[in-house]
């Protein structure tokens, strides 16, 4: 089964807690959200493959390490996964950027794709898929279902969010035993499908709407 790691580092915590104030606003939650994603995948990219180069410094030659293997791409689950992407890209700038697109019905809280647009070498990636929120798991589920038909390898693939519910890591874990899930916090429970205490909608907090 993946392991679920939820990262305790004091600069995330002290993040997170600025996010989750009602009274953020729409600029400043959006630029913390991306600091945040940029200190998580600092640490979700700590197992990346090396290999040893050689360097050419003013003082002679050093004997050093550079990224090997696979290339990265990081994926948004549209719409909130968008405001993770840039801090993703600040630390990893050649990683190339997929979207899935994917909608929640308010009666039943089941999810719907709409979009979907991958690199056409994505099977040959290191995937970090990025979604806000870790709720009731269904759209995290069908997001990585959906890259595994289009040649994704499940153990290529880790799922990165700010805050996750107890019954969505569960379901993920259940459907998806290969993918490993990073959270800045463990949350107590859903309600109506959304995570208390949560932050509220990501998606609208992101982008001023309601």
């Amino acid at each position: 089964m993946g392991e679920f790691h939820v990262m305790d580092h004091p600069l995330i915590q002290h993040k997170l807690s600025i996010i989750r104030d009602k009274n953020c606003g729409t600029r400043e939650f959006r630029e913390v959200v991306n600091e945040i994603a940029s200190l998580m995948v600092f640490e979700v990219a700590r197992d990346m493959p090396l290999k040893d180069v050689e360097v050419e410094t003013p003082e002679g030659t050093a004997h050093a390490k550079k990224l090997a293997g696979k290339k990265v791409a990081v994926v948004p689950i549209l719409r909130a996964g968008i405001g993770m992407v840039d801090g993703v890209l600040d630390l990893i700038p050649t990683a190339k950027v997929g979207h899935i697109g994917m909608y929640r019905d308010e009666k039943t809280f089941q999810p719907h794709e709409y979009f979907l647009k991958l690199p056409s070498d994505i099977g040959e990636r290191q995937i970090f898929v990025v979604d806000p929120m870790l709720a009731t798991g269904g759209s995290a589920i069908m997001a990585l279902d959906a890259l595994k038909k289009h040649g994704a390898n499940p153990k290529n693939i880790k799922f990165v969010c700010l805050v996750a519910a107890p019954e969505g890591v569960k379901a993920v874990q259940k459907a998806e035993p290969d993918v490993d899930i990073y959270a800045a916090a463990l949350d107590d429970h859903l309600d109506h499908g959304y995570i208390v205490p949560g932050l509220g909608d990501a998606g609208d907090r992101l982008f001023g709407t309601k």
